[in-house]
């Protein structure tokens, strides 16, 4: 071991003993805690102030050494205690003139003393102030010996004088270019500090804007808005329907209040707040005591200092927000301005927030009527012989959009199975109403006539214009017929139009997939004396027909051929899937989160000497 040192460091280097090295460095040093605490003093401070550690560790400065009494003179601790403010709100050093301060003496006297300090702060890693070093050169003797030299050469010959003067103008004209320099760092700082605090202000602001959940916005709170003020900590309390407030904050399980509740008549700043008050509280430990967060959470959080503003927009209460800070602070005129900007910021956002969350709310209860309407119409589809009917229905991933998407299966005094498929245009709970009363139209009006497709839309259509209906949607209609002959051959015949909807889709056994695209005729609701179409398709045994709505194949930025070919491509793939599973696959490759509403039905016709194939289960998403 080396004297003074400690140890081997990096490269052969002896690690210092950084405490030993303060306690013999020659000048005095003192260091102290950011409210004037006495930490640590060194061997040449304990000397220059005729002190011991055991007297003044753990105590104020200014308890240790006061001012002296009966001196009006005497503006050094006024001029000590200013700049080591400064140091510590402004984490930047600070150099002071020459200063007289007085030492109290063991005899309870005073010791005439002039001394040239300089402070400096003493950083923690995140650029917070955690330690003050004050530094202060006793200079009493060189001030005395300047004060004998003048009063020597008053008495002297004339330039002796002239030096006099000269010596005084100079020491006038530097202590005003210190504090022109002085001046000037207080503007530049003053400036930067402005400059940060916009520039917190402007990031808090474009965070917020981005908000869209009450979760969201906390978030931001927390993380943000504390940051552009400095604070230790962030409360927020908002008001309930019933007045009370409810309470949020960053300090998570380290709060007594952490998701509480206060009565509006709380004496808790916070609440005082959300009243309209404006609670400023520099330094706990000087004032009377004005709870913030309650006592627990104050104590638990070490604060000693805070800040309650109200949160209002357009005139209405819509709760506070509070600061917390662990050491104490100045509220001047422009950390009030950013306290209240902060707030402001905060009281719009949470108002936009809420009346998103309100208006999601409300599409959320439409939705769920429109969709419990829609599922009370999408029933079981029947299983006739031979034949396997399987429909799905998955609604729209966003919650407003509700559509008119519906799906019909049933069977015709014939013998022959109708199958529907439609969407009525718009995206709300009318859609959903014309859905229901155009479906039970439909079925009406084909069992009573017993008639072709197109023969049924075009009564179906001519309905709709003799009541008044302004509804406009479109539909395939179709059925599944077997002829005598065709019976023996094992085959069928689909038979349908098309008012204005996405072809069918044919899955033929040993043949390409395809579209069964004829012309289309009008949508409903358009023109209702205009003739409509029939077309017909031999379906041979293994055979399967899918109808579809828009919300299966339309994408945004793609046309609806390009949807129409996945569409084909998917189902060759995918045809030799039992029909159940040919249906969940369509679905989850071709619209995994739809963005519109998903109506499909499937049907497959088996050979007639087969068994049907199990009921399927019931309707809806898969």
């Amino acid at each position: 071991m080396v004297d003074g040192v400690v140890g081997g460091g990096t490269g052969g280097l002896p690690e210092v003993d950084f405490a030993k090295v303060f306690d013999e460095a020659p000048a005095p040093f003192l260091l102290l805690t950011p409210d004037f605490v006495i930490v640590h003093a060194n061997r040449a401070r304990l000397e220059a102030t005729a002190t011991t550690l055991e007297d003044t560790v753990g105590r104020n400065l200014f308890d240790v050494f006061p001012a002296a009494p009966d001196d009006p003179a005497a503006e050094g601790i006024r001029m000590l205690r200013e700049s080591l403010e400064r140091v510590r709100d402004t984490g930047r050093p600070d150099l002071m003139p020459v200063t007289k301060y007085d030492i109290p003496m063991p005899d309870g006297g005073y010791v005439e003393r002039y001394w040239s300090p300089r402070n400096v702060p003493v950083l923690d890693e995140r650029g917070r102030v955690v330690l003050l070093l004050h530094r202060s050169d006793d200079i009493t003797e060189y001030v005395r010996d300047r004060d004998e030299a003048r009063l020597e050469a008053a008495r002297g010959s004339r330039w002796r004088e002239r030096v006099t003067q000269v010596e005084s103008d100079l020491f006038a004209r530097t202590r005003e270019l210190e504090s022109a320099n002085a001046r000037l760092r207080e503007v530049g700082e003053q400036q930067r500090r402005t400059a940060r605090r916009l520039a917190g202000l402007a990031a808090l602001a474009s965070e917020l804007a981005a908000t869209e959940t009450s979760a969201d916005l906390l978030e931001v709170l927390f993380r943000r808005a504390g940051a552009t003020v400095g604070a230790t900590a962030v409360l927020v309390g908002t008001v309930r329907d019933d007045d009370r407030l409810e309470l949020a904050d960053s300090l998570g399980e380290r709060s007594a209040l952490h998701g509480g509740l206060l009565p509006a008549d709380s004496p808790l700043a916070v609440a005082a707040a959300a009243r309209g008050a404006r609670v400023l509280v520099p330094d706990a430990s000087r004032a009377a005591p004005v709870p913030a967060v309650g006592a627990e959470a104050v104590r638990t959080a070490g604060l000693r200092a805070w800040a309650a503003l109200p949160l209002r927009a357009a005139g209405r209460p819509l709760g506070a927000v509070a600061f917390g800070w662990a050491q104490p602070q100045v509220f001047g005129a422009e950390e009030t301005e950013l306290l209240e900007a902060v707030a402001a910021q905060c009281a719009q956002a949470l108002e936009r927030v809420r009346r998103l969350e309100a208006e999601r709310q409300r599409a959320s209860a439409t939705r769920t009527l429109a969709e419990t309407l829609q599922r009370s119409l999408l029933t079981d589809p029947p299983q006739p012989d031979h034949l396997h009917v399987v429909a799905r229905y998955v609604p729209a991933a966003q919650e407003a959009h509700v559509g008119g998407d519906w799906y019909d299966a049933f069977p015709s005094r014939d013998g022959a199975t109708h199958l529907v498929i439609g969407d009525v245009t718009g995206h709300d709970r009318f859609a959903a109403a014309a859905m229901g009363q155009l479906r039970n139209t439909l079925r009406g009006i084909a069992h009573a006539l017993g008639r072709s497709p197109a023969e049924v839309l075009t009564a179906l259509d001519e309905a709709l214009a003799d009541l008044g209906s302004t509804t406009l949607a479109t539909a395939v209609l179709a059925r599944v017929e077997q002829a005598p002959e065709e019976s023996a051959a094992g085959l069928r015949t689909l038979r349908w139009s098309n008012a204005g909807h996405p072809p069918p889709l044919l899955l033929q056994p040993g043949a390409p997939a395809r579209l069964l695209s004829r012309p289309e005729d009008l949508m409903l609701g358009l023109l209702p004396h205009v003739p409509r179409s029939d077309h017909a398709e031999a379906l041979h045994p293994g055979a399967t027909v899918v109808l579809y709505t828009d919300g299966l194949v339309e994408r945004r930025g793609e046309t609806l051929d390009e949807g129409l070919r996945r569409l084909v491509e998917a189902g060759a793939r995918l045809a030799e899937l039992p029909l159940p599973g040919l249906c969940d696959a369509l679905i989850a490759e071709l619209a995994p989160s739809a963005e519109d509403d998903v109506a499909l039905l499937a049907v497959r016709a088996h050979p007639q000497d087969r068994p049907r194939p199990p009921e399927a289960g019931p309707a809806g998403n898969p």
